[in-house]
C-alpha cells in the first residue's frame, strides 16, 4: 500500500467512490416503475396486464426474504464472514434479481405467472440489496472510524439516491406517454429495467474493486500492528481477538438494548412514510394536485435530489456539533406537514404537491443523516452488520406491509371509480385514503424520535447528541 500521506488519505474517498456505484444501481432498479405507477390503474392498457394490487405486489416481493429470516441470518454471516465475501454473494444476487424481473417483463407469459416469477426475482433482488447495503455501511464505518463518518455516510446516501432522482426521470421518457386507446408493448414497459440491468453491470466491477483494496487494507493494517508488536485494536476481517469474534448470542444482547430498538422502529416507521409513497407517487400526485405525468415525475424527483445536496451537508453538521436526535425528531415533523398538506391541501393546487415535497425532502435527509451513524455508537463493532441487518429486516417488514395496504387501497378506489357514473379514474378518494395511512405512520414516527431524545438526555455517556469521535 502507498505509504505516501496524501495518498493514504484519498484511499477511503476512492472506497466510497467504489461502494456508490452498486447502490445507485440499486436504487434506479427498485424505483423505476415509481413514476409509471398510474399505469398499472387501467391493465388494459399494458401488455404487462398487471393492475395496481398486482403492482403492490410485485413491490412487497422485495422485502419477503428480507423479513422472513434471511436478511437477519445474512447479516450474521456478514460479521462471521466480513463484506469481502457476504458482500460479493449479495451484490451478485441483486443483479441476478434484477435480470429474472427483466425477463419475466419480456417472457409474454400470462400475467399472472409473468407476476409471480418477478415477484421472485423481486425478492432476491430486495435480499441481495439489502445485504449489500449493510455491507456498504459497515464498510464505510470501518474505512472512516473516528473520521467524517456521517458526512460519509450521507454522501454515499445522497449519490445512492440519485439512482432513484435517476429513475423517476428517465422512466417516465422510456416508457413515453401514448395516445388513448394504445396499448404499452413488453418491451416498452420493459425499458427502465435494462438501463438498470446496465447499471448494475458497472456496480459488479467496481465492487470488485472495493474488494481488492479492502483485502489490501486489512493486509497493512496486520503488517502495522505486527511491526509495532501491539495488540490489533480492530483485526482483519475474522481474526480479531476472540473477545471480539462475534458470537450468535450477541444478538440477544441488541435486542435488550432499547437505544437500538427504537432506532429500529424509528427506521420502519419514518421510511414506510417515504419509500412507500414513492412506490405509488405518480398514483397520488396526479389525481390530488391535477398534473401531468412530467410534472409530477419532477415533483417527486425533488426528494433524492434535495439528499444529494442536503444529506451530506446535515451529515458534515451531525459530525461537527452532534445533536442527533434533534434532528431526527424535526425530520419526523417536517415528514409528518408533508403527508398532511399531501392528504388535505386544497385538490388541484400543483403548489401545495411541490411544498411538500420540499418539506419531505429535508425530512428524509435530517433523519437518516443522524440515525446511521447512531447505531455504531451504541453497538459494539463485532455485531455491527447484524445491528444494521436487525435494523433493514423491521424496516423492510413495514415497507412490505405499507406497499400492499397502498396497493390495495388504490386498486379498491379504481374499481370503485369505474363502476360510478360521477367519477373517473382520475378521482382522488383512493389517493387521499392512502394519504391519510401516512399520516398516521408520520405521528408514530415522531413520537419514537421524541421517546429517542428523552433515552439520549437521560444518559448522556451514550453519546448520542455528541460530535463524531467525542
Amino acid at each position: 500500500m502507498n505509504n505516501n500521506p496524501k495518498s493514504k488519505k484519498a484511499l477511503p474517498w476512492i472506497a466510497l467512490a467504489c461502494l456508490v456505484v452498486p447502490m445507485f444501481a440499486s436504487y434506479f432498479f427498485d424505483d423505476m416503475f415509481s413514476t409509471l405507477s398510474h399505469l398499472f390503474e387501467n391493465p388494459s392498457l399494458i401488455e404487462l396486464g398487471w393492475n395496481s394490487a398486482d403492482y403492490g405486489l410485485y413491490t412487497s416481493g422485495y422485502s419477503v426474504l428480507c423479513v422472513f429470516g434471511g436478511l437477519v441470518i445474512c447479516g450474521m454471516l456478514l460479521d462471521k464472514w466480513g463484506v469481502r465475501i457476504t458482500g460479493s454473494i449479495f451484490v451478485g444476487m441483486m443483479a441476478g434479481g434484477a435480470a429474472l424481473v427483466a425477463w419475466a417483463i419480456t417472457s409474454g407469459m400470462a400475467p399472472k405467472t409473468s407476476l409471480s416469477v418477478a415477484y421472485v426475482g423481486c425478492m432476491l433482488f430486495g435480499l441481495g440489496s439489502e445485504i449489500a447495503g449493510v455491507a456498504v455501511t459497515r464498510s464505510i464505518a470501518k474505512w472512516f472510524k473516528d473520521g467524517p463518518m456521517a458526512f460519509a455516510m450521507g454522501l454515499q446516501l445522497a449519490i445512492a439516491r440519485l439512482g432513484t432522482a435517476f429513475a423517476l426521470i428517465i422512466s417516465p421518457r422510456l416508457v413515453a406517454a401514448k395516445a388513448p386507446g394504445e396499448i404499452y408493448s413488453l418491451a416498452e414497459t420493459a425499458r427502465p429495467a435494462f438501463l438498470g440491468l446496465a447499471l448494475m453491470a458497472a456496480g459488479m466491477i467496481l465492487w470488485a474493486v472495493f474488494v481488492a483494496m479492502d483485502a489490501r487494507f486489512d493486509k497493512a493494517h496486520m503488517a502495522v500492528v505486527r511491526q509495532d508488536h501491539q495488540p490489533d485494536p480492530e483485526a482483519a476481517e475474522g481474526k480479531g481477538k476472540e473477545e471480539d469474534k462475534f458470537r450468535f448470542s450477541d444478538v440477544l444482547g441488541l435486542l435488550k438494548n432499547k437505544q437500538f430498538i427504537m432506532i429500529a422502529l424509528l427506521c420502519v416507521f419514518f421510511y414506510s412514510s417515504i419509500i412507500s409513497f414513492k412506490k405509488f407517487a405518480s398514483a397520488i400526485l396526479i389525481p390530488r394536485f391535477g398534473v401531468p405525468v412530467e410534472a409530477a415525475s419532477w415533483m417527486v424527483s425533488m426528494l433524492p435530489f434535495s439528499t444529494v445536496i442536503f444529506a451530506p451537508l446535515f451529515g458534515i453538521m451531525v459530525d461537527k456539533i452532534g445533536k442527533g436526535t434533534r434532528w431526527m425528531v424535526a425530520g419526523a415533523i417536517l415528514a409528518l406537514i408533508a403527508h398532511i398538506l399531501l392528504a388535505f391541501a386544497p385538490e388541484g393546487v400543483p403548489a401545495y404537491g411541490y411544498l411538500s415535497m420540499v418539506f419531505l425532502g429535508f425530512g428524509y435527509s435530517l433523519v437518516p443523516a443522524a440515525m446511521w451513524p447512531s447505531v455504531p455508537k451504541i453497538v459494539p463493532s463485532k455485531v455491527l452488520g447484524t445491528a444494521y441487518s436487525l435494523i433493514y429486516w423491521v424496516q423492510n417488514l413495514g415497507l412490505m406491509l405499507f406497499k400492499m395496504f397502498a396497493g390495495g387501497i388504490l386498486a379498491k378506489a379504481a374499481l370503485a371509480s369505474a363502476g360510478s357514473s360521477s367519477s373517473g379514474p382520475e378521482s382522488a378518494a383512493g389517493a387521499v385514503a392512502v394519504e391519510v395511512m401516512f399520516v398516521t405512520v408520520c405521528v408514530v414516527a415522531l413520537l419514537l424520535a421524541l421517546g429517542l431524545r428523552r433515552s439520549s438526555a437521560r444518559r448522556p455517556e451514550l453519546k448520542l447528541d455528541s460530535p463524531s469521535g467525542k
